[in-house]
């Protein structure tokens, strides 16, 4: 250390010496931000979330949690008086690490929005002072951001020094549904900035790096997880790790369902052909699930953030364009399916099970069931939508559409002409569907996840397998 600390500028060393992370400030309480502050939180530190929202601190404050992520309000509630939030800035002061969580919205050419960046980064800008502070870009943002805020708080602070206020890439990886597991127990940690600031970034990761905290009983270690990778790299480059995962995860869904498309017309089964392909250990088997296609806040805006990135420098992305259009197919082809049976929707009506983008989340960003439920009523059909959790934000947040909100699963198949499987919840996956078909005025189920494995007395299409009808359950 002492032939490093000889070679550093004075800003330089005095930020090695001086890092020694306690308190953390969390910006941002959404998906990421409530993640993050419950993670440090729990691994000993003082964090303290701040949001511009009056409403939703004050929900935290009373120990109510805004959106429904598994676990997620048990760990924060088990944090006591190490997790406080409030909507002043001034605690950026006392902190040591400060995240920047907040939202990334496409905007309407589909680049990412950066206006709560700018205004996150403006306002921690306004609390520098003579005390080092490492400044982490934690949101999704395009290549280049790291910068972007460094400026940013050049141009707002008062008493800005280059070596002690540097700014860090650190992006997320996580799964809606799945967050806590993958905030505890990651694949990989990306760091991405100067040497010292990821040298302070490891320090305080350093009870998630060795594994040392004792794991929440809600989501305990998995087995024989040891502990994660830690990827050190250049600004820019962590930002690209972000948008080209998500990009390439994305389209490892796309190509399954444009494989499925094929054996829907060949006679192949695209779950025996996933499996067959995805066990070659240079493939994989996860994302390879043909369906509806992917929805949320992640994948369709971050493949179009890379795709606009590549226009930034004049370099056309035709893969990812192609994964995108893929994807949207996909909820045409479920719509084609239904038509196909029953030649008009005029008067029909046709439940949908499912509405949130993915299972155990509420979160209704870009989920392919209000793209149906949209064309079902512009065809003329009656439209019957149920969903386990997400239903009371679906009233505030698609009151543009026009639905009969299911007050049971029942409801959904009562008389109903068709039903779509949109969303894969296990609640789906375990109903009596015999007894759910017998419900019906015309048994048609279009299976858009392909969760059901036995043959009914209904006509049951799939994505990228054959027709089920009733008779012994196919091989």
């Amino acid at each position: 250390m002492r032939a490093l600390l000889s070679t550093l500028p004075l800003g330089k060393e005095i930020l090695v010496k001086t890092c020694d992370p306690k308190k953390v400030a969390v910006v941002g309480a959404g998906y990421v931000g409530l993640g993050t502050a419950g993670l440090l939180a729990h691994l000993g530190y003082q964090v303290t979330g701040i949001d511009v929202d009056l409403d939703r601190v004050a929900q935290l404050q009373r120990g109510e949690v805004p959106i429904h992520e598994p676990g997620l309000d048990a760990l924060l509630a088990a944090q006591g008086e190490r997790l406080t939030w409030t909507t002043d800035y001034a605690a950026v002061a006392d902190a040591d690490v400060v995240f920047i969580c907040v939202g990334t919205p496409p905007s309407s050419d589909g680049t990412p929005d950066l206006r709560y960046v700018t205004a996150a980064a403006a306002s921690i800008a306004a609390h520098l002072d003579a005390r080092p502070l490492v400044i982490v870009n934690k949101s999704t943002v395009p290549i280049g951001t790291g910068d972007f805020v460094q400026r940013i708080l050049e141009d707002n602070a008062l008493t800005f020094d280059l070596a002690r206020h540097t700014v860090v890439s650190n992006p997320e990886f996580l799964r809606e549904g799945t967050a806590l597991a993958d905030s505890l127990y990651p694949d990989r940690i990306v760091l991405g900035g100067s040497t010292e600031a990821l040298d302070c970034m490891v320090k305080l990761y350093a009870p998630l790096i060795e594994q040392s905290f004792t794991p929440p009983p809600a989501t305990p270690r998995p087995e024989g997880f040891t502990r994660p990778a830690v990827v050190r790299t250049t600004l820019q480059s962590a930002e690209m790790i972000k948008y080209a995962a998500n990009a390439f995860l994305a389209l490892k869904i796309s190509f399954a369902n444009e494989v499925a498309g094929l054996c829907e017309r060949v006679g192949a089964d695209i779950e025996e052909v996933t499996t067959g392909i995805g066990l070659d250990t240079r493939i994989g088997l996860r994302f390879l699930q043909a369906g509806l296609g992917w929805g949320g806040s992640c994948f369709g805006k971050d493949t179009q953030g890379l795709i606009s990135a590549g226009d930034e420098h004049d370099y056309d992305m035709p893969i990812l364009r192609a994964a995108i259009d893929v994807n949207y197919r996909q909820r045409r082809v479920v719509i084609d399916k239904l038509l196909r049976h029953l030649k008009t929707l005029k008067g029909k009506k046709v439940g949908v099970l499912g509405m949130a983008f993915k299972p155990n989340t509420d979160d209704l960003r870009d989920a392919p069931a209000h793209d149906l439920i949209q064309r079902l009523v512009q065809l003329g059909a009656r439209v019957t939508a149920h969903d386990p959790i997400a239903m009371p934000r679906a009233a505030r947040e698609w009151a543009h559409l026009t639905y009969q909100a299911a007050d049971s699963i029942e409801a959904v198949f009562d008389r109903a002409d068709a039903v779509i499987i949109a969303t894969e919840w296990n609640e789906y996956r375990a109903l009596d569907w015999a007894a759910m078909t017998h419900r019906m005025r015309e048994a048609v189920i279009i299976d858009a996840r392909n969760i059901i494995r036995t043959p009914l007395a209904a006509e049951i299409e799939q994505v990228g397998r054959a027709v089920l009808k009733a008779g012994p359950v196919p091989s």
